[in-house]
């Protein structure tokens, strides 16, 4: 071939409008259900133990910790995405048991599995 050209396959191309480098609409509806039902489980934390302090810890890593595992990165793929991948996968493939068994030998040396 006289014309061979380089197929340049952009990365990092978003097809949605994003608040946040990574972190979009989408994004923010997650956060916020997770929000709400942290915020149910916070109350019946402090129900529980009448303490502030471990409310206010619970609520404050429920939030970091799903924007942190929500956002997407370069390759627009999040934590979730990543374990939800690995989930099909695992689901995905077949197990084969294989069962050892000893061979012998025939009056003429010929070898058989033992059944």
């Amino acid at each position: 071939m006289k014309n061979d050209k380089p197929l340049y396959i952009p990365q990092g191309l978003k097809l949605r409008k994003e608040i946040v480098n990574g972190f979009g609409k989408e994004e923010v509806i997650k956060t916020t259900l997770i929000t709400i039902i942290a915020g149910f489980i916070d109350i019946l934390l402090f129900i529980l133990f009448r303490n502030t302090v471990v409310t206010i810890v619970f609520m404050l890593i429920s939030i970091s910790g799903s924007v942190m595992m929500l956002t997407k990165d370069i390759s627009n793929v999040s934590v979730v995405d990543q374990i939800g991948f690995l989930l099909k996968y695992a689901l995905s493939q077949k197990k084969y048991r294989y069962k050892y068994k000893l061979e012998r030998k025939d009056e003429y040396g010929k070898k058989h599995r033992k059944i």
